[in-house]
């Protein structure tokens, strides 16, 4: 295939992707137009509920504005040659190839953030706050974009030198070491996060000695649960959606509250949605998504092997000759009909590990509690409760309430 034909075909799927997005979401915001299911009656008042609709409303109008402007800007790129423009005005300065893929990846980084502030910025300080969720301040969201940076300069930086490295030493067998290194940083991630990463954008208190602490440590001990570790996550600095999350492995392990989940639910609820992050552990979800993501990289390191040191693929986006720089960027485009695919399984996944945790929680705790407090979080959220089905293959990672709620009371 020539260099002018991979171009078109790499047009023609990032226009396909972009359709086929719209499709689902014209979908969706259609379909939650209609009357809200009889089990669901009674969770929202009427003025909520049209709130809901509103605010479902302006993301999608949103999501369309913010997504033909990315896509808009991609086919300009693509077609004028934009990356190949990049990749030629970095040649006279840096030699190295390492170095000159580094910086490149640096530069569309900073052009490209500099270009999705403004979008971030609307969409948190005027949608978020116009129905009440942002507590983020100006100097906060500045903040955490300039320790976004410096993380990414020293985590991206040295992940990006190694994975380089490895391309351009080891030829075409690299993608083996490439996904080792995946490997390990992954699992410092899962281990390191809560203690490393986290308090940079957040402050973690161990949860407080009280009725709660002591329920916790009650059921903890009911389901033979070792728990040490359990902290509350001032999310309410950003915003007032409440959530509780497991990370780590082995002593590692932490139960991570939200602040907002404390102060807008009773104690069996946070207890309830504590019991079903046990569930996940229990049923060993952290690691079989471990693994599951490593095979999945093992897959996609293996075609980007095939892939990486093709010249044509470095012309198609405007290059004079190869550049592996270039050839990722190819690759990460060519790629996303599989990477659709293997989004869909994933989610597939993820909502029935979701059932079996519900299940866990409501068989050794109490499903109502449980139950109780998905509709708060529900309507606290805003969260549309009639999404299409398609729409909920395509991009939930959780079930639907209804559905949640339903399988429930099959228990």
């Amino acid at each position: 295939m020539s260099a002018d034909q991979l171009l078109y075909l790499i047009l023609g799927i990032v226009i396909l992707d972009f359709c086929l997005d719209q499709f689902l979401d014209a979908l969706n915001r259609r379909h939650s137009k209609g009357t809200i299911p009889e089990k669901l009656k009674g969770i929202y008042e009427e003025e909520e509920y049209a709130k809901s609709q509103a605010y479902q409303k302006q993301l999608g109008s949103f999501g369309l504005l913010s997504s033909a402007f990315s896509i808009v800007t991609t086919l300009l790129v693509l077609f004028l040659g934009g990356f190949g423009y990049l990749d030629a005005q970095l040649s006279p300065y840096i030699s190295d190839p390492i170095l000159k893929s580094l910086a490149f990846f640096g530069v569309l980084f900073i052009l490209s953030d500099l270009i999705n502030i403004p979008f971030s910025y609307y969409a948190t300080f005027v949608i978020e706050e116009r129905f009440g969720f942002n507590k983020m301040t100006p100097k906060l969201f500045i903040v955490d974009k300039l320790k976004g940076y410096l993380l990414t300069v020293l985590i991206g930086g040295v992940l990006g030198y190694a994975l380089l490295w490895i391309v351009n030493e080891l030829g075409s067998n690299f993608w083996i070491y490439a996904l080792l290194l995946v490997a390990g940083f992954m699992l410092v991630m899962n281990v390191f996060y809560t203690t490393l990463f986290l308090p940079l954008f957040n402050k973690l208190v161990p949860l407080e000695d009280g009725a709660l602490k002591d329920r916790i440590n009650e059921y903890a001990a009911g389901v033979s649960f070792p728990l040490d570790n359990i902290f509350v996550i001032d999310g309410s600095k950003r915003s007032t959606k409440a959530n509780a999350f497991f990370s780590g492995l082995g002593k590692k392990k932490k139960i991570v509250l939200y602040d907002t989940l404390i102060s807008d639910h009773t104690t069996e609820e946070v207890v309830a949605v504590l019991a079903h992050e046990v569930g996940h552990f229990k049923k060993k979800h952290i690691v079989t998504g471990l693994i599951l993501s490593l095979v999945q990289m093992a897959i996609t390191f293996y075609i980007l092997s095939l892939l990486i040191f093709n010249e044509r693929l470095s012309m198609a986006l405007g290059g004079d000759e190869l550049a592996i720089h270039l050839n990722f960027i190819a690759f990460g485009l060519l790629y996303t009909p599989i990477s659709r695919l293997t989004g869909l399984l994933m989610n597939m996944l993820s909502r029935k590990n979701e059932y079996e945790a519900d299940a866990y929680a409501a068989k050794t705790y109490d499903a109502k509690p449980l139950m109780s407090a998905l509709k708060r979080l529900s309507v606290k959220s805003l969260s549309n409760l009639t999404p299409h089905p398609w729409y909920v293959k395509a991009h939930y990672s959780h079930p639907t309430l209804l559905q949640r709620l339903e399988a429930m009371e099959k228990l």
